[in-house]
């Protein structure tokens, strides 16, 4: 469970922070466009998308940290 949930969260973060670097350089990063594919369809964030990817980045860490605590409990 521990492995899933780092799985989970580290995809999470590198793709909140790949989405943060994408909007604050105006989409120069081309290889992060796969960013797009998760917070484009969802209408309502439609220029909040910098928020919106700092929020998937939090919530990245709050996963890993959920994951560091389930390997302390479980070691």
């Amino acid at each position: 469970m521990k492995k899933l949930l780092e799985f989970i969260g580290m995809v999470l973060l590198v793709t909140g922070v790949c989405g943060v670097l994408r909007e604050l350089t105006g989409g120069w990063f081309s290889i992060m466009g796969f960013t797009r594919w998760i917070i484009d369809p969802i209408g309502f964030l439609e220029g909040r998308e910098l928020y919106a990817h700092i929020v998937v980045a939090a919530l990245g860490i709050a996963v890993l940290g959920i994951a560091g605590r389930h390997r302390e409990q479980h070691s």
